[in-house]
């Protein structure tokens, strides 16, 4: 459990789903799930201010974020630190053919975000998927490997975890994939919503 202060700086980083058109309008948060998570806390705790910041950037994969993590999430002096990565490095290799990335490759690329963050409460999101088209089952098993290594990560460096992909399986269940992720990978307004849901019950 996170407490955040008046104040904390909360940076919100990753690919697409947390970038959420930010850059293409004004509204710095974007339109997915940091938007949400600041709105309900502001209405919950209109007396405690955090600061929420997002350097999400549509189509990065863990190098992408990596090669942009001193000067948009270090530089920033956050207090918390949330991210959310990994669907495209599995993606891309199953539908452009890009490189594969292991297991091993992705928890040293991971690792080496998360260590200079030491003082930084953390919140580490699973990526997700649920598959909408017969393609997508064969990302699963590579995908699956990646979500293990956030978990460990997450019990390494004594993150709070989301696990956002057991979330959206579970809801998936009792309704249809498309309702909650339009492509198998992008939230849908209800998929934002549940993320957000899902992130807030980690703080306090």
């Amino acid at each position: 459990m996170i407490v955040l202060a008046d104040g904390a700086r909360v940076m919100f980083t990753g690919d697409s789903i947390t970038d959420c058109h930010r850059r293409e309008t004004d509204n710095p948060l974007g339109y997915g799930y940091p938007l949400l998570v600041a709105g309900q806390w502001g209405l919950r705790q209109p007396d405690r201010a955090p600061v929420w910041l997002n350097s999400g950037i549509s189509g990065d994969t863990l190098a992408g974020l990596g090669s942009r993590w001193q000067a948009d999430v270090l530089d920033a002096r956050p207090d918390v630190v949330s991210i959310l990565i990994g669907v495209n490095d599995t993606g891309y290799r199953f539908s452009f053919g890009h490189p594969e990335v292991t297991a091993d490759s992705f928890r040293t690329g991971y690792r080496q975000l998360l260590e200079p963050l030491a003082g930084v409460r953390l919140v580490l999101i699973e990526p997700f998927l649920l598959p909408v088209k017969e393609e997508q089952w064969a990302w699963r098993a590579d995908l699956d490997a990646k979500i293990q290594v956030v978990r460990e990560l997450s019990r390494e460096f004594g993150a709070t975890l989301v696990a956002a992909d057991g979330m959206f399986a579970e809801l998936a269940a009792g309704n249809s994939p498309e309702h909650w992720l339009s492509d198998g990978v992008h939230p849908t307004p209800a998929g934002h919503q549940a993320l957000a849901e899902a992130w807030l019950r980690q703080v306090r």
